[in-house]
């Protein structure tokens, strides 16, 4: 308590914690949309679950990993060299850098296998819906997004312990991201369900996300603020198309009467 009663009264502490709480919602977006595009693929009355679970165990790894401060800052230390590097390709690999690449490619994967079966179809209308919701397993699901958690994570705790030196900030700003991921879980959720081009969208992001985590590991910067820029301006086009064909079928509707 004694510790926490100096940073109340601190403008630093406070711009420390607002600007941690906004980096955390940006990063937090990644996770999201990873468990709204596996949740909608339940069964309905498990999906609002799912993803309050996945959620859950989000807070429950980050704040996990905040007790272990000083083990978590020696992720960064090398642990596996290859041999120097190969052109722009650090061959010297921290925990860091390996837990990264791992998520980058399972994200690669997982996207890549989404977006054939999007293509690819072994039924068509109902049919395909039924068969999406029998093949997924609520305990697979749970697993994957807890494989994901995991990777988001180490991101974002060592994001913040790069951002503050102070634990309770940092505390305090994982609860606060977490509960904003809470309440907009489900409204991205039903929005990506209802909408079949969001889904190819969020895809893409998942493979564009997964491609910067590999990167990353091989110790390529790519900056976060190009890739969130490209999100927002295709998400943008994307809410103009979608009003533009609830405009046409209006008018289409309007012009039957």
């Amino acid at each position: 308590m004694d510790a926490i009663l100096p940073l109340l009264t601190d403008p630093a502490a406070w711009a420390a914690l607002i600007t941690l709480i906004a980096m955390e919602v940006v990063l937090g977006i990644d996770n999201l949309i990873f468990i709204s595009i596996l949740s909608n693929k339940l069964p309905e009355g498990q999906r609002e679950r799912a993803r309050r679970l996945g959620i859950t165990l989000a807070l429950v790894m980050r704040l996990g990993l905040l007790s272990t401060l000083a083990w978590l800052v020696h992720l960064t230390d090398p642990v596996l060299s290859l041999g120097g590097s190969i052109g722009p390709l650090d061959m010297t690999f921290s925990w860091r850098d390996l837990i990264l690449i791992a998520g980058g490619a399972f994200l690669l994967w997982k996207a890549s296998k989404e977006i054939a079966s999007m293509l690819n179809p072994k039924a068509s209308g109902h049919e395909t819906d039924k068969v999406a919701l029998v093949a997924a397993n609520f305990g697979a699901v749970i697993f994957q997004i807890i494989l994901i958690d995991m990777v988001f994570s180490v991101d974002s705790i060592l994001t913040a312990v790069g951002m503050t030196d102070h634990l309770p900030i940092m505390i305090v700003a994982v609860i606060i991201t977490v509960a904003i991921m809470l309440v907009a879980a489900d409204p991205l959720a039903n929005f990506i369900n209802k909408n079949p081009g969001v889904v190819m969208l969020a895809l893409g992001f998942l493979l564009m996300i997964g491609l910067v985590l590999v990167a990353d590991g091989f110790g390529i910067d790519i900056p976060k603020g190009y890739i969130y820029t490209a999100m927002a301006f295709s998400v943008g086009v994307e809410v103009l198309n979608i009003l533009a064909r609830r405009a046409k079928a209006k008018l289409g509707l309007q012009a039957d009467h």
